[in-house]
Protein backbone atom coordinates (compact mmCIF):
# COMPACT_ATOMS: atom_id res chain seq x y z
CA UNK A 1 0.00 0.00 0.00
CA UNK A 2 1.39 3.48 -1.18
CA UNK A 3 1.09 6.47 1.67
CA UNK A 4 2.06 9.81 1.06
CA UNK A 5 3.94 11.73 3.54
CA UNK A 6 5.81 15.00 4.19
CA UNK A 7 9.52 15.44 3.63
CA UNK A 8 11.50 17.41 6.14
CA UNK A 9 14.71 17.75 3.78
CA UNK A 10 16.76 19.07 6.43
CA UNK A 11 16.32 17.31 9.57
CA UNK A 12 17.14 14.03 8.23
CA UNK A 13 20.19 12.93 6.50
CA UNK A 14 19.52 9.33 5.23
CA UNK A 15 15.89 10.56 3.74
CA UNK A 16 17.67 13.34 2.35
CA UNK A 17 20.24 10.92 0.34
CA UNK A 18 17.30 9.13 -0.71
CA UNK A 19 15.73 11.77 -2.05
CA UNK A 20 18.96 13.26 -3.95
CA UNK A 21 19.20 9.78 -5.22
CA UNK A 22 15.66 9.38 -6.59
CA UNK A 23 16.13 12.52 -8.58
CA UNK A 24 19.31 11.68 -10.14
CA UNK A 25 18.14 8.26 -11.44
CA UNK A 26 15.73 10.47 -13.41
CA UNK A 27 18.65 13.08 -14.42
CA UNK A 28 17.39 15.61 -12.29
CA UNK A 29 19.69 18.43 -10.25
CA UNK A 30 19.47 18.00 -6.52
CA UNK A 31 17.25 21.59 -6.32
CA UNK A 32 17.20 22.29 -2.96
CA UNK A 33 15.49 25.32 -3.50
CA UNK A 34 12.27 23.99 -1.99
CA UNK A 35 9.78 24.73 0.68
CA UNK A 36 7.61 21.99 0.49
CA UNK A 37 8.60 18.26 -0.36
CA UNK A 38 6.22 15.09 -0.29
CA UNK A 39 7.60 11.39 -0.99
CA UNK A 40 5.24 8.45 -2.14
CA UNK A 41 6.73 5.13 0.46
CA UNK A 42 6.15 1.74 -0.21
CA UNK A 43 6.34 0.54 3.14
CA UNK A 44 9.75 2.41 4.01
CA UNK A 45 10.63 2.90 0.79
CA UNK A 46 10.84 6.21 -0.75
CA UNK A 47 9.49 6.02 -4.14
CA UNK A 48 8.34 8.67 -5.94
CA UNK A 49 8.70 12.56 -4.86
CA UNK A 50 7.91 15.95 -5.82
CA UNK A 51 8.40 19.85 -4.05
CA UNK A 52 7.12 23.37 -3.93
CA UNK A 53 8.72 26.26 -4.09
CA UNK A 54 5.86 28.91 -3.63
CA UNK A 55 3.58 28.21 -6.13
CA UNK A 56 6.39 26.15 -8.59
CA UNK A 57 6.11 22.46 -8.44
CA UNK A 58 9.10 20.79 -9.43
CA UNK A 59 11.42 18.10 -8.37
CA UNK A 60 9.08 15.40 -9.51
CA UNK A 61 10.54 12.16 -9.54
CA UNK A 62 9.23 8.52 -9.64
CA UNK A 63 11.50 5.28 -9.06
CA UNK A 64 11.81 3.50 -12.74
CA UNK A 65 10.45 0.38 -10.58
CA UNK A 66 7.27 1.81 -10.19
CA UNK A 67 6.11 4.13 -13.24
CA UNK A 68 2.99 3.24 -14.75
CA UNK A 69 1.15 3.14 -10.99
CA UNK A 70 -0.24 6.76 -11.76
CA UNK A 71 2.01 7.71 -9.39
CA UNK A 72 2.76 11.11 -10.83
CA UNK A 73 -0.56 12.05 -11.08
CA UNK A 74 -0.66 11.48 -7.14
CA UNK A 75 2.28 13.70 -6.39
CA UNK A 76 0.80 16.39 -8.49
CA UNK A 77 -2.82 16.31 -7.47
CA UNK A 78 -1.25 16.23 -3.70
CA UNK A 79 0.67 19.53 -4.19
CA UNK A 80 -2.21 21.41 -6.13
CA UNK A 81 -4.48 20.52 -3.21
CA UNK A 82 -2.34 21.60 -0.78
CA UNK A 83 -2.15 24.74 -2.79
CA UNK A 84 -5.61 24.95 -2.97
CA UNK A 85 -6.09 25.02 0.48
CA UNK A 86 -3.06 28.13 0.48
CA UNK A 87 -5.57 29.97 -2.11
CA UNK A 88 -3.11 29.38 -4.60
CA UNK A 89 -5.20 28.88 -7.84
CA UNK A 90 -1.92 29.41 -10.55
CA UNK A 91 0.73 26.80 -10.35
CA UNK A 92 4.07 26.91 -12.40
CA UNK A 93 6.18 23.45 -13.46
CA UNK A 94 9.36 22.65 -14.88
CA UNK A 95 9.75 19.67 -16.54
CA UNK A 96 11.98 17.47 -18.70
CA UNK A 97 10.65 17.81 -22.38
CA UNK A 98 10.18 13.85 -22.66
CA UNK A 99 7.59 14.08 -19.67
CA UNK A 100 5.85 17.37 -20.85
CA UNK A 101 3.19 15.25 -22.27
CA UNK A 102 2.22 13.75 -18.87
CA UNK A 103 1.51 16.66 -17.24
CA UNK A 104 -0.46 18.08 -20.46
CA UNK A 105 -2.43 15.02 -19.55
CA UNK A 106 -2.92 16.58 -15.67
CA UNK A 107 -4.33 19.82 -17.57
CA UNK A 108 -0.59 21.78 -17.98
CA UNK A 109 -0.71 24.33 -20.50
CA UNK A 110 3.10 24.56 -21.75
CA UNK A 111 4.41 28.49 -22.15
CA UNK A 112 8.08 28.08 -23.46
CA UNK A 113 10.14 24.95 -23.61
CA UNK A 114 14.18 25.03 -24.15
CA UNK A 115 16.29 21.72 -25.35
CA UNK A 116 16.90 21.16 -21.53
CA UNK A 117 13.71 22.04 -19.81
CA UNK A 118 9.60 22.95 -20.40
CA UNK A 119 7.80 25.53 -18.59
CA UNK A 120 4.05 25.03 -18.08
CA UNK A 121 1.58 26.18 -15.63
CA UNK A 122 -1.87 25.62 -14.14
CA UNK A 123 -4.81 27.60 -13.46
CA UNK A 124 -5.57 31.62 -13.71
CA UNK A 125 -4.58 33.99 -14.55
CA UNK A 126 -2.06 32.60 -17.28
CA UNK A 127 -0.36 33.93 -19.83
CA UNK A 128 -3.29 34.49 -22.34
CA UNK A 129 -4.19 36.77 -19.71
CA UNK A 130 -0.53 38.22 -19.94
CA UNK A 131 -0.83 38.88 -23.54
CA UNK A 132 -4.08 40.94 -23.37
CA UNK A 133 -2.43 43.00 -21.19
CA UNK A 134 0.69 43.69 -23.39
CA UNK A 135 -1.74 43.75 -26.67
CA UNK A 136 -4.15 46.88 -24.56
CA UNK A 137 -0.69 48.44 -24.17
CA UNK A 138 0.77 48.23 -27.76
CA UNK A 139 1.76 51.39 -29.66
CA UNK A 140 1.26 51.41 -33.49
CA UNK A 141 4.83 51.42 -34.17
CA UNK A 142 6.69 49.00 -36.39
CA UNK A 143 9.34 48.76 -33.90
CA UNK A 144 10.03 49.38 -30.23
CA UNK A 145 12.49 48.74 -27.62
CA UNK A 146 12.21 47.20 -24.10
CA UNK A 147 14.22 47.06 -20.74
CA UNK A 148 13.27 45.09 -17.87
CA UNK A 149 13.86 46.06 -14.36
CA UNK A 150 13.96 45.85 -10.42
CA UNK A 151 13.87 49.37 -9.40
CA UNK A 152 14.62 48.60 -5.58
CA UNK A 153 14.44 51.33 -5.58
CA UNK A 154 14.05 53.46 -8.73
CA UNK A 155 17.38 55.11 -8.71
CA UNK A 156 19.27 57.87 -11.84
CA UNK A 157 20.98 54.73 -13.13
CA UNK A 158 17.55 53.53 -14.07
CA UNK A 159 16.38 56.42 -15.11
CA UNK A 160 19.57 57.21 -17.86
CA UNK A 161 18.97 53.45 -19.35
CA UNK A 162 15.46 54.29 -20.31
CA UNK A 163 16.28 58.20 -21.16
CA UNK A 164 19.14 56.75 -23.67
CA UNK A 165 16.79 53.58 -25.13
CA UNK A 166 14.07 56.92 -25.29
CA UNK A 167 16.37 58.21 -27.26
CA UNK A 168 17.34 55.44 -30.06
CA UNK A 169 13.59 54.25 -29.94
CA UNK A 170 10.03 55.06 -31.24
CA UNK A 171 8.87 53.90 -28.41
CA UNK A 172 10.27 52.03 -25.14
CA UNK A 173 8.43 49.11 -22.77
CA UNK A 174 10.05 49.41 -19.43
CA UNK A 175 8.45 46.27 -17.63
CA UNK A 176 8.74 46.42 -13.70
CA UNK A 177 9.13 43.04 -11.72
CA UNK A 178 6.37 42.20 -10.20
CA UNK A 179 8.00 39.61 -7.73
CA UNK A 180 7.38 40.99 -4.36
CA UNK A 181 11.09 39.69 -3.09
CA UNK A 182 12.48 42.95 -2.55
CA UNK A 183 12.85 45.60 0.07
CA UNK A 184 10.64 47.90 -1.86
CA UNK A 185 6.95 46.15 -3.00
CA UNK A 186 6.03 45.89 -6.45
CA UNK A 187 3.51 48.45 -6.18
CA UNK A 188 5.86 50.83 -4.79
CA UNK A 189 8.59 50.34 -7.28
CA UNK A 190 5.64 50.36 -10.35
CA UNK A 191 4.96 53.93 -8.97
CA UNK A 192 8.63 55.23 -8.83
CA UNK A 193 9.22 54.38 -11.89
CA UNK A 194 6.03 56.28 -13.39
CA UNK A 195 6.99 59.11 -11.44
CA UNK A 196 10.91 59.41 -12.63
CA UNK A 197 9.49 58.64 -16.50
CA UNK A 198 6.94 61.02 -16.32
CA UNK A 199 8.64 63.22 -18.42
CA UNK A 200 9.39 60.94 -21.38
CA UNK A 201 6.85 60.45 -23.72
CA UNK A 202 7.45 57.78 -25.73
CA UNK A 203 7.82 55.00 -23.04
CA UNK A 204 4.84 52.68 -21.83
CA UNK A 205 5.19 51.21 -18.14
CA UNK A 206 4.23 47.68 -17.46
CA UNK A 207 4.29 45.12 -14.85
CA UNK A 208 5.70 41.27 -16.04
CA UNK A 209 3.46 39.79 -13.72
CA UNK A 210 5.04 36.31 -13.41
CA UNK A 211 6.83 36.25 -17.01
CA UNK A 212 9.81 38.25 -16.80
CA UNK A 213 12.57 37.61 -13.88
CA UNK A 214 10.39 35.88 -11.77
CA UNK A 215 10.60 33.35 -8.96
CA UNK A 216 8.87 31.11 -11.73
CA UNK A 217 10.72 31.73 -14.69
CA UNK A 218 14.14 33.01 -13.18
CA UNK A 219 14.29 31.93 -9.09
CA UNK A 220 18.40 32.43 -9.21
CA UNK A 221 18.06 36.05 -10.11
CA UNK A 222 16.47 36.60 -6.51
CA UNK A 223 19.12 34.29 -4.63
CA UNK A 224 22.42 35.57 -5.86
CA UNK A 225 24.43 34.66 -3.41
CA UNK A 226 23.24 31.38 -3.35
CA UNK A 227 22.42 30.62 -7.03
CA UNK A 228 24.40 27.97 -8.65
CA UNK A 229 25.31 29.24 -11.98
CA UNK A 230 24.85 25.95 -13.61
CA UNK A 231 20.74 26.56 -12.90
CA UNK A 232 20.84 29.56 -13.27
CA UNK A 233 22.07 29.46 -16.88
CA UNK A 234 19.55 27.28 -17.66
CA UNK A 235 16.68 29.56 -16.45
CA UNK A 236 18.28 32.25 -17.99
CA UNK A 237 17.82 30.63 -21.44
CA UNK A 238 14.24 30.00 -20.72
CA UNK A 239 13.24 33.31 -19.57
CA UNK A 240 15.55 35.00 -22.53
CA UNK A 241 13.55 32.88 -24.85
CA UNK A 242 10.14 33.30 -23.27
CA UNK A 243 10.61 37.22 -23.95
CA UNK A 244 11.94 36.62 -27.34
CA UNK A 245 9.23 34.35 -28.74
CA UNK A 246 6.44 35.61 -27.05
CA UNK A 247 6.77 39.13 -25.21
CA UNK A 248 8.63 40.78 -28.01
CA UNK A 249 6.84 39.57 -30.69
CA UNK A 250 3.77 40.61 -29.14
CA UNK A 251 4.96 44.10 -29.36
CA UNK A 252 7.37 44.45 -31.62
CA UNK A 253 10.29 44.69 -29.52
CA UNK A 254 13.20 44.50 -31.77
CA UNK A 255 15.83 46.05 -29.18
CA UNK A 256 16.89 45.43 -25.69
CA UNK A 257 18.62 47.72 -23.33
CA UNK A 258 20.51 46.31 -20.22
CA UNK A 259 22.94 47.62 -18.22
CA UNK A 260 26.42 46.03 -17.75
CA UNK A 261 26.90 44.05 -14.63
CA UNK A 262 30.36 44.19 -12.94
CA UNK A 263 29.11 42.85 -9.67
CA UNK A 264 26.44 40.04 -10.08
CA UNK A 265 27.60 36.60 -11.58
CA UNK A 266 23.95 35.55 -11.93
CA UNK A 267 23.17 38.88 -13.74
CA UNK A 268 25.87 38.63 -15.97
CA UNK A 269 24.92 34.96 -16.86
CA UNK A 270 21.17 36.06 -17.73
CA UNK A 271 23.06 39.16 -20.01
CA UNK A 272 25.20 36.60 -21.82
CA UNK A 273 22.07 34.28 -22.11
CA UNK A 274 19.98 37.18 -23.92
CA UNK A 275 23.05 37.48 -26.29
CA UNK A 276 22.80 33.91 -27.17
CA UNK A 277 19.09 33.85 -27.56
CA UNK A 278 18.41 36.58 -29.33
CA UNK A 279 20.32 36.27 -31.85
CA UNK A 280 19.97 38.38 -34.78
CA UNK A 281 16.10 38.79 -34.03
CA UNK A 282 15.80 41.28 -30.95
CA UNK A 283 19.44 43.55 -30.50
CA UNK A 284 21.18 43.63 -27.13
CA UNK A 285 22.62 47.04 -26.36
CA UNK A 286 24.31 46.83 -22.88
CA UNK A 287 25.06 50.61 -21.69
CA UNK A 288 27.92 51.01 -19.11
CA UNK A 289 26.58 52.03 -15.98
CA UNK A 290 25.45 55.48 -14.86
CA UNK A 291 28.33 56.90 -12.44
CA UNK A 292 28.44 59.81 -10.03
CA UNK A 293 31.71 61.22 -8.09
CA UNK A 294 33.31 58.22 -9.51
CA UNK A 295 31.27 56.04 -8.47
CA UNK A 296 28.76 53.81 -9.82
CA UNK A 297 24.89 54.21 -9.00
CA UNK A 298 23.14 50.98 -8.12
CA UNK A 299 19.68 50.71 -5.98
CA UNK A 300 21.97 48.23 -3.59
CA UNK A 301 24.20 51.39 -2.64
CA UNK A 302 20.65 53.47 -2.28
CA UNK A 303 19.21 50.66 -0.14
CA UNK A 304 22.67 50.60 2.17
CA UNK A 305 22.48 54.46 2.52
CA UNK A 306 18.66 54.24 3.20
CA UNK A 307 19.21 51.91 6.52
CA UNK A 308 22.63 54.50 7.56
CA UNK A 309 19.96 57.22 6.85
CA UNK A 310 22.82 58.85 4.66
CA UNK A 311 19.84 61.50 3.16
CA UNK A 312 23.16 63.06 0.99
CA UNK A 313 24.31 60.01 -0.52
CA UNK A 314 20.73 58.77 -2.08
CA UNK A 315 20.08 62.57 -2.90
CA UNK A 316 23.43 62.06 -5.31
CA UNK A 317 22.04 58.76 -7.09
CA UNK A 318 17.88 58.98 -7.23
CA UNK A 319 15.61 61.38 -8.79
CA UNK A 320 13.84 63.97 -7.16
CA UNK A 321 10.75 61.57 -7.07
CA UNK A 322 12.08 58.68 -5.53
CA UNK A 323 14.11 60.92 -2.86
CA UNK A 324 10.73 62.66 -1.81
CA UNK A 325 9.21 59.24 -1.32
CA UNK A 326 12.07 57.89 0.47
CA UNK A 327 12.31 60.85 2.92
CA UNK A 328 8.22 60.46 3.63
CA UNK A 329 8.70 56.14 4.11
CA UNK A 330 11.51 56.92 6.20
CA UNK A 331 9.51 58.83 8.77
Amino acid sequence: MFSIKRIWLNRDKKLFQEWSSLLVSNELAVDTQVDYTIGIFNENQLIGTASLYQNIIKCVSVSSDYQGNDLLAKLVTHLLEYLKEQMIFHTFLYTKPESAILFKGLGFEEIIRTDQVVFMEFGQPNFDSFLEILNQNKQSFKTASSIVMNANPFTLGHYYLIKEASKQSEWVYVFVVSENSSEFSSDERMELVKQGCASLTNVTILPTMTYQVSSATFPSYFLKERAELDVAKTQATLDAKLFKEKIAKALNIKKRFVGDEPYSKVTNIYNEAMKTEFQTDIELIILNRKEVESEIISATKVRKAYEEKNWSKIKKMVPETTYNYLLTRGE
